[in-house]
């Protein structure tokens, strides 16, 4: 006997208003979620995903209006409710498990506090027992030590840890159905694996359903009984993962496998480097340390690196992967001269740059540049993109005038945007634009290293394929060599030659890629690698 639906919305039509006209977000979509179900909702940005979960949860701006169609929840005609109706849906049947975490927590509030307003908020006073069920909530997301968790503010917790906060506020009201929109995007991959293991657990216990709304179609089909992919407000494919995956119908569908790194073949790469051939970079026994404040107690230093070795060579890709705070940012760093190593030695091309300062390392920076993870943190929003392609070649006095406009052009084009774009501002580019703009400032000095700081992790997987192969195919013209900091293994695979592994400070592994990934060597290299998203469908 088939469950009745939690969610059932048929012909749904959603549009926004901007500018006297109304913009359609939502296109005569239906889907249907019954209790114990988890349904993923797959598309890139501007799909209509976020528009549909703000519809389930009476959040829609005010700007935007239901045109058509109907929205029933537990067999309730929702689509032109009052707010006064809408609370008694929110929190109540439906718990929401919002994005960033650092943005949704009230940074002034303690963890408890924030858990008991929701508490609150759903049975509505004030009452005896209210302290037991933070605490209560707080042991049943997996957090040790609830006590002391409810007494600290978000900043003390990590990523993962303020992530089972947001899905004990979730709980709070004890839903029917949990939405968790893009839970885990900028998670490791075993927090975001033990994140997404203890959700699935909770839903089943309390045998609520699930709608998880993601750009990782990896993810998806590891996590959902059943997927709907959205594209331009449309859902143009709905099936279980084994159908997707063996039977995608849509052009779409088969567009978004076919650029999802979990889901491509990894390249064959030569296993080695010819030996005549010096690296651009070497690391040799670097170890950090850091001073900690007096109040921390007895341990005055914190070790980040642990006698740290690396080589890059020209033309090829090493990528650093490992958890947070394993390394990875201290080793960039120390690369670009930002750190000084406690002990060891940096070599940029046989030069010993260790105890370099800013003034001697500056010269280098025309050799060495970064590609930073935000590309709209990383521009500047009142600068043109000319003069944020230009600025590497302004500050070092290289070109002005014709010259100067020349090679702005000659630079966006490498990327492969249009020549006009010159006069925008960072706000009116997408996201994929932004990183595009961002490589070619970096690629302005025409350096001979890239430090690529999660490149893509942002970006939609269609858009994080563009750029990926952009970066290949600038690497195969210009033969510079990349260092990749990425927490994302399938993109790893994909891209480098050579892996090195980081677990607190200490290299648990390293080798050509094709050895770590076939043949890896330690229990967290395979840990890590079990934990990619699309492994389990891929597998099953």
């Amino acid at each position: 006997m088939t469950s009745p639906a939690l969610i059932e919305a048929q012909a749904l039509s959603i549009s926004y208003a901007v500018a006297s006209q109304r913009l359609q977000a939502v296109r005569r979509l239906s889907l249907s979620l019954a209790a114990g179900e988890t349904l993923a909702i797959v598309g890139e940005s501007g799909s209509g995903k976020s528009t549909l979960a703000n519809a389930l949860l009476g959040l829609l701006p005010g700007n935007a209006q239901i045109d058509a169609g109907q929205l029933r929840i537990a067999g309730r005609e929702m689509a032109q409710a009052s707010e006064r109706d809408w609370r008694q849906v929110r929190g109540r049947m439906i718990g929401l498990v919002p994005q960033d975490p650092m943005v949704s927590l009230n940074p002034t509030l303690r963890i408890g506090q924030q858990i008991g307003e929701a508490l609150l908020l759903a049975r509505g006073r004030r009452y005896a027992g209210l302290d037991a069920n933070v605490l209560e909530l707080l042991a049943q997301v997996g957090l040790d030590d609830p006590l002391l968790r409810a007494r600290q503010y978000p900043h003390e917790l990590s990523g993962g840890m303020r992530q089972r906060v947001l899905i004990a506020i979730a709980l709070a009201g004890d839903p029917q159905l949990i939405i968790a929109d893009e839970p885990t995007s900028a998670l490791d991959v075993t927090v975001q694996r033990k994140i997404l293991d203890h959700l699935q657990r909770l839903v089943a216990e309390r045998g609520i359903a699930l709608l998880i709304i993601t750009h990782d179609l990896g993810m998806a089909t590891d996590r959902a009984d059943r997927l709907l992919v959205m594209q331009r407000g449309e859902g143009v494919e709905q099936g279980s993962p084994a159908q997707i995956l063996g039977d995608a119908q849509h052009p779409y569908t088969r567009a978004l496998l076919a650029a999802a790194p979990a889901f491509a073949i990894p390249r064959q790469r030569p296993a080695s480097v010819p030996s005549e051939a010096p690296p651009i970079l070497r690391l040799v026994g670097v170890g950090k340390r850091f001073r900690l404040p007096a109040s921390q107690g007895q341990n005055s230093h914190f070790t980040a690196l642990h006698d740290l070795s690396l080589e890059v060579h020209r033309g090829r890709t090493l990528a650093i992967v490992g958890e947070s705070g394993s390394g990875k940012s201290t080793a960039l760093r120390i690369a670009l001269g930002l750190e000084t190593p406690s002990h060891g030695q940096v070599l940029f091309d046989q030069q010993d740059v260790s105890g370099y300062g800013w003034r001697e390392f500056r010269p280098l920076r025309r050799r060495i540049q970064l590609v930073q993870q935000n590309p709209f943190a990383a521009l500047d929003p009142r600068f043109t993109v000319f003069d944020s392609i230009v600025e590497p070649l302004v500050s070092f006095g290289l070109l002005k005038g014709e010259a100067l406009e020349q090679a702005a052009r000659e630079l966006i084009k490498r990327v492969h945007l249009p020549v006009e774009y010159l006069d925008r501002l960072p706000r009116e580019l997408s996201g994929g634009q932004r990183q595009r703009v961002a490589i070619a400032r970096a690629l302005a000095l025409q350096p001979e290293l890239l430090l690529l700081d999660e490149p893509v992790s942002a970006l939609d997987v269609s858009v994080q394929a563009q750029i990926l192969a952009l970066l290949e195919q600038l690497q195969r013209e210009l033969g510079i060599a990349y260092v990749l900091v990425s927490h994302d293994l399938a993109v790893v695979a994909n891209m480098a030659d050579h892996v090195l592994v980081l677990r607190k400070g200490h290299v648990v592994e390293q080798g050509p890629a094709n050895q770590v990934f076939e043949r890896p060597a330690s229990d967290y290299t395979r840990e890590l690698i079990a934990a990619i998203p699309g492994r389990r469908a891929i597998n099953a």
